[in-house]
């Protein structure tokens, strides 16, 4: 069973002692394929480098560049075009991660708008995917959506963990939904269990957010305590397997083709 992880921090700071064996560890569980997440422009460009440095041991690596909404307030014209350029190497798969984060509000929602709109407009532009992160703004991220909607080739709804409207409501613009080590989690998952089975099997996205998310349903230690890793993918797909009533082949076979169509890999 190949399975695709189309969020992987690996460039966090708890991944350098081991980062080579959390490689091949990923491999033996059958993680075929990473995308590496950009959340700023420096972590984008360090997403870039590490996948260019690794490129020839595991030709499976890719990644994103974007600005997440905490770093909204660092976004401006010069960051947009650094993106620009980071964007047209051919391991950028996708615009991201950007949205709206007004939980933690740590760039003001202005500025969160501005600069999800725009990395939209880019995204567009260069007709790459986009990897969107939304909490608690599900009230004003729909409207950016809908209205960048048309001119955007994908999109997918990063680490969903909403309610039933909400997931409804992007399945109708015809988005991605990424399915994380929430799930496994018997607290605070168990509406998402509940929901996941509703995602059509072309839409369905995994993930593991790592290093954090790490699935509560494992039923021994992570090779590092406390810390999620792509290898830990195959517990995603057990609880999803378990809640949809599909087999768990059946769940790597559908996300590993919607991964490789929705980054374009094909």
């Amino acid at each position: 069973m190949l399975l695709a992880d189309i969020g992987v921090n690996l460039g966090d700071k708890r991944f350098h002692p081991d980062r080579n064996e959390v490689l091949q560890r990923a491999r033996e569980a059958g993680v075929a394929l990473q995308v590496f997440t950009g959340t700023s422009v420096t972590s984008s460009a360090l997403a870039l480098e590490l996948v260019l440095e690794l490129d020839g041991q595991h030709q499976d690596l890719f990644c994103t560049a974007g600005i997440h909404p905490h770093c909204a307030s660092d976004f401006s014209a010069s960051s947009l075009q650094d993106l620009r350029h980071l964007a047209k190497h051919n391991k950028v798969r996708a615009i991201g991660e950007t949205g709206l984060d007004f939980n933690r509000d740590f760039s003001p929602r202005p500025l969160q708008e501005k600069a999800f709109t725009e990395q939209l407009a880019l995204a567009s532009e260069l007709e790459l995917p986009a990897f969107l992160h939304q909490r608690d703004a599900h009230e004003r991220f729909m409207p950016i959506i809908k209205e960048a909607r048309d001119g955007l080739c994908d999109l997918v709804v990063h680490c969903f963990t909403g309610n039933r409207e909400e997931l409804f409501d992007y399945l109708d613009l015809d988005c991605y939904i990424g399915i994380t080590g929430w799930i496994c989690d018997e607290r605070r998952g168990l509406e998402l269990q509940s929901l996941v089975a509703n995602i059509p099997a072309d839409r369905l996205l995994i993930e593991t957010d790592s290093p954090w998310l790490l699935p509560r349903n494992m039923d021994k230690k992570p090779p590092v305590s406390g810390r999620n890793e792509p290898a830990l993918l195959t517990w995603v797909v057990r609880q999803l397997a378990l809640s949809t009533g599909r087999s768990e082949e059946q769940i790597g076979k559908e996300s590993w083709d919607n991964a490789r169509r929705f980054f374009r890999l094909d």
